[in-house]
């Protein structure tokens, strides 16, 4: 008899051991039939997310691909035919069977196989049947002479599970079929390297892992465990290549294997069981010694990479520094900034390294010439168009901020990284460049815009689901970041005290929660909408673990939503679909108006946020509720949204000041062009803002406003100007006038001197009258063109115009509701 091969037991203390192996789910083991023994993993058929289709051919049991539900050998033999597949299948059976598993021999006790499911005994037993007694089988299995034999030992091929065939054997019958068929091909054939690589018996649904290392089979099953938590489909005929690849390189981890030669489904795979496997043994302390580190060693996405920082100093106190900063980052990509300033200090590594003859390997020698040295050249490339402004002051402020971090954290004590470092090796105030003049390219977008594109959101029905579309209507009525968007639970909708719309969101920029802003009823609808279709398309997932906008991939129970980089893709698509929107052209006062295309560059999906708060700020949205609807801490930032550049506030300037009047309702501005820039300069410094008009009375103007010697009687002072941007102002004065002139004339609980005091004159209530009237009638004397061109001016003026209070009680207002025109 032949060596025999004794099928080697997982080794239990290195399984149990491995943190891997730790990690596995009883669950999931269990959902897979997992047998420690025999190391195999069935995909069961009716699974969500490993389950698999049965061939189209009738009476076919093997599982095929959804392009065309073909198992191969019916595909074989289907373009072997030549029909269509229609009339293939319509007159075709699978009437060949797949060599099943071989079963103990019938003979009680007996431990070898049968030779076939027809004859049910082994072979020796079977030619005592037939050629000795002659009897039928159930026959003899009750005679005597059948008793029970010894197995020939199990096949010598590390992978197989089943026994010999035969005695002068080493092989079951399908490894002795192969073996014969490869020597065919290869004569010289190394055997037992063969027997080490090459596969068990193939059966279908079934993944045999036996033989294979026990780190190799713990990773593959972990990561099949996270692909399935995550939601992702895996076939066995996806992952049955993988395991020959695996086998046939003899890769003790997954780690060890070049995705590069592989082909591109087994390529995705391995980088996923990869990616799933390297998570779990990820920690921060190892991480922090690497030049590319894992995010998720520290709860977050992505990789920082230090690389690109040449001095060993430099690198380290970099590393240090960013896993202080890093714990205190917050949004959905917290590792971004931390990789900003780690290349803005690469660029500084850069600097040293070709400035310094020692390349800035020693920190004792550097000093404020080699800061001076790296600003000098990050102005060179800026100047050379290399780098922006933007980018300038970005880098400038990065390596400031981190250098002074790096101090405060002790990194130049002795022996820490920047042990020596001089301290005037550091960038002062004076070393950032100027803060770049923000300009409006790429901000909010034009009304005719908005329209347009309003108009066209049908198109994305062509190019997406509905939960993209529904994202980027969400984000031109609510202003909310995309990702913001995205995120939204299934029951994001409330209504407040007074039935009101309120939507729930997250922000997860400032990491603040439950956020509530007030939306439009049309907008509730719309979610009211979406809600539907996705209960619809999910209807046993619980609500609150539903997500608003689900997505299409990894996504069978509505948990995970649609990805922000992907709405925003889409919309690139989308507007690159669309014909050219034409915008009209600001022109000067008497031109005509011309209209030019609108940049589609300016057209992304973030530009609705400033449009958003555009809108408001023109509908005379106070800026502290402004701030508020943005979702804000500081002011500054919501004024930096809605900010209206010099060149447009000075064309709406020389608009309004075209229609000024004094305080008789006498135009005072018929000058030419030429003298306009003087009145953008009186603007600037010889007039202050009074209640509804200009002053330019000087004492009044150093002031700032405050010593008016007639108390704001401004429609009786030689100094007083007003435009036809006052209007609403002028308005809203005379109706109070009126209105405390009936209320005083009815209030008899008052002295005379008293009332005569505090009732409005005549002579004020004629004066401004006649200013309304005479804004009014030269305002429609105008054509529908500068009419509107008008309209356009005063809305950037009164947007720009300081607030001018008397000290009276205010009741604010309700918040506009303001919306894109809609189609139905």
């Amino acid at each position: 008899m032949t060596a025999t091969r004794v099928i080697p037991a997982p080794s239990a203390r290195q399984w149990a051991d491995d943190p891997i192996a730790r990690g596995l789910k009883a669950e999931f083991l269990a959902t897979v039939s997992w047998d420690p023994v025999s190391r195999k993993v069935t995909f069961p058929q009716e699974h969500p997310l490993l389950g698999w289709k049965k061939c189209r051919v009738p009476g076919c049991l093997e599982g095929a691909p959804a392009r065309d539900r073909l198992c191969c050998s019916c595909r074989g033999r289907w373009r072997a035919d030549g029909r269509p597949i229609e009339d293939y299948l319509a007159d075709t059976r699978r009437r060949w069977r797949r060599l099943s598993k071989p079963e103990p021999c019938r003979v009680r006790a007996c431990e070898r196989v049968w030779r076939s499911a027809v004859k049910q005994l082994c072979t020796a037993h079977d030619h005592q049947r037939k050629n000795v007694l002659g009897l039928a089988l159930e026959d003899f299995l009750r005679h005597p002479a059948a008793t029970p034999l010894p197995s020939y030992g199990p096949c010598l091929v590390v992978a197989c599970d089943r026994q010999r065939q035969g005695i002068r054997s080493s092989y079951c019958q399908a490894h002795g079929n192969r073996l014969a068929f490869a020597r065919t091909h290869t004569p010289d054939i190394d055997e037992e390297r063969w027997r080490r690589t090459t596969q068990p018996v193939s059966e279908g649904n079934v993944i045999g892992l036996l033989g294979m290392p026990d780190r190799v089979v713990a990773e593959l099953l972990f990561g099949l465990q996270e692909r399935t938590r995550l939601g992702y489909r895996t076939r066995h005929y996806q992952f049955h290549p993988l395991v020959l690849l695996l086998r046939n390189g003899e890769y003790p981890s997954l780690h060890d294997v070049d995705p590069t030669p592989t082909q591109r489904g087994v390529r995705g795979l391995l980088s996923s069981l990869v990616a799933a496997a390297t998570g779990v043994t990820l920690s921060a302390e190892v991480e922090c010694h690497k030049d590319v580190w894992d995010g998720r060693a520290f709860g977050v996405p992505g990789r920082l990479h230090f690389g690109h920082i040449h001095q060993p100093w430099l690198r380290e106190a970099a590393k240090r520094w960013a896993a202080d900063d890093l714990p205190q980052r917050r949004g959905a990509r917290p590792a971004s900034p931390v990789q900003d300033v780690i290349n803005a200090l690469a660029r500084l590594s850069q600097s040293l390294r070709s400035q310094r003859e020692d390349h800035g390997l020693d920190p004792r020698h550097l000093g404020a010439q080699d800061v001076s040295a790296f600003c000098n050249q990050l102005a060179h490339l800026q100047d050379h168009k290399e780098i922006t402004a933007r980018t300038r002051l970005t880098v400038c402020r990065g390596v400031r901020n981190a250098l002074t971090r790096m101090r405060s954290l002790g990194l130049n004590r002795e022996g820490e990284p920047l042990h020596g470092l001089s301290d005037d090796f550091a960038l002062t105030e004076s070393h950032i460049p100027d803060d770049p003049e923000d300009t409006e390219t790429g901000k909010d977008l034009p009304v005719e815009v908005m329209r347009a594109l309003v108009a066209q959101l049908g198109r994305l029905d062509d190019l997406a689901t509905s939960e993209v579309r529904t994202a980027i209507e969400l984000v031109i009525d609510t202003g909310r970041r995309p990702g913001e968007i995205c995120a939204l639970p299934w029951d994001c909708l409330e209504r407040d005290g007074d039935g009101h719309p309120v939507l729930i969101y997250s922000n997860l920029k400032g990491n603040r929660h439950r956020r509530r802003l007030p939306i439009a009823d049309a907008t509730a609808r719309l979610i009211v909408g979406q809600q539907e279709r996705v209960r619809a398309r999910f209807p046993t997932t619980p609500s609150h673990e539903l997500a608003l906008l689900p997505g299409k991939i990894a996504c069978l129970e509505g948990r995970k939503c649609v990805s922000a980089g992907w709405v925003s893709e889409v919309h690139r698509m989308w507007i690159d679909t669309l014909d050219p929107i034409h915008v009209p052209v600001t022109a000067r006062a008497g031109e005509p108006r011309t209209t030019v295309p609108f940049d589609a560059r300016r057209m992304f999906l973030y530009a609705y946020r400033h449009s958003y708060a555009q809108r408001h700020a023109d509908a005379g949205v106070p800026v502290d509720v402004l701030r508020e609807l943005m979702d804000h801490r500081q002011m500054s930032t919501t004024q930096a949204y809605y900010r209206v550049g010099e060149s447009r506030r000075r064309e709406a300037v020389e608009r309004v000041t075209a229609m000024q009047f004094d305080r008789h309702g006498t135009r005072v501005w018929r000058t030419a062009q030429a003298l306009l820039d003087s009145e953008h300069t009186r603007r600037a410094m010889g007039e202050v803002t009074a209640p509804y008009g200009v002053c330019t009375e000087p004492s009044n103007v150093a002031t700032g406003g405050h010593d008016c010697p007639v108390r704001f009687r401004c429609v009786g002072c030689g100094h007083f100007r007003t435009d036809i941007s006052y209007l609403p102002d002028l308005e809203a004065y005379l109706a109070d006038l009126l209105r405390n002139r009936e209320r005083l004339a009815a209030f008899v609980q008052a002295d005379g001197w008293a009332k005569a005091e505090a009732m409005p004159s005549d002579e004020e209530i004629t004066r401004v009258r006649r200013l309304v009237r005479r804004l009014k009638e030269d305002l429609d004397e105008l054509t529908d063109d500068d009419r509107t061109q008008i309209r356009e001016a005063v809305t950037v003026v009164r947007r720009t115009r300081q607030v001018v209070s008397l000290g009276l009680p205010r009741i604010r207002q309700p918040l506009p509701d303001i919306r894109p025109d809609r189609i139905a």
